[in-house]
């Protein structure tokens, strides 16, 4: 029997996955969470083969997905965790698989899909939506045309509206440091300012 986690800020998801695994003989529900927080204590907690893992929660949330995702992964004999999101941006793939996740699904996957990635990914087998797999491919191809994690990370934050002394305090940086990383943005996307290289970033899909 596969004990899987669901977390998910949104009740009707989580109820919808339960009714779905429900109709497995191999697949059982024996936890849900509505934060990161509750996903991490959930895992330590109960010890599931899988956690289904959400990326962005509500507002009250301290942590993100792909953090909750690094503690789990980061516990004593630690479940793998399975991705399931809205998302496909480069950074938000990105930083879940650094931060350990073993597959990657957009909730637009059918209900086939979902459930072999669940089976996948508790046998230790990487699990990736055709989408996310090809991106994944695409950046290995062309690396010269993508950013690297930190460089996502400080062009989310300027897409925020954050001035480089910020993005400095929030990255723990100096502001050299942060100048270099635009430097290297800009010429890598082939522009010369920072609204071009944002919307270049939102246009290929690397930012939301």
């Amino acid at each position: 029997m596969i004990r899987l986690v669901i977390a998910d800020d949104h009740p009707i998801v989580r109820a919808g996955l339960v009714a779905l695994f429900g109709t497995e003989d191999d697949l059982e529900v024996i936890a849900e969470a509505s934060t990161p927080e509750e996903a991490v204590s959930a895992a330590r907690r109960e010890n599931p083969d899988v956690v289904l893992m959400d990326l962005q929660f509500g507002p009250g949330a301290r942590l993100t997905g792909a953090d909750a995702t690094r503690q789990i992964r980061a516990l004593e004999a630690a479940p793998y965790v399975l991705v399931l999101t809205s998302y496909d941006s480069d950074g938000d793939i990105l930083g879940a698989v650094e931060a350990g996740a073993s597959g990657y699904l957009l909730k637009d996957a059918p209900p086939h899909e979902l459930v072999a990635a669940v089976r996948a990914a508790a046998a230790g087998e990487s699990a990736l939506a055709p989408v996310i797999a090809s991106r994944l491919l695409d950046r290995v191809r062309s690396p010269q045309a993508s950013l690297s994690s930190r460089e996502i990370e400080v062009l989310e934050l300027v897409a925020a509206g954050k001035t480089n002394a910020e993005v400095a305090r929030e990255l723990f940086v100096s502001e050299t440091t942060v100048k270099s990383h635009l430097a290297h943005i800009y010429s890598k996307l082939d522009v010369t300012s920072r609204t071009a290289a944002v919307s270049a970033a939102r246009a290929r899909g690397i930012v939301r």
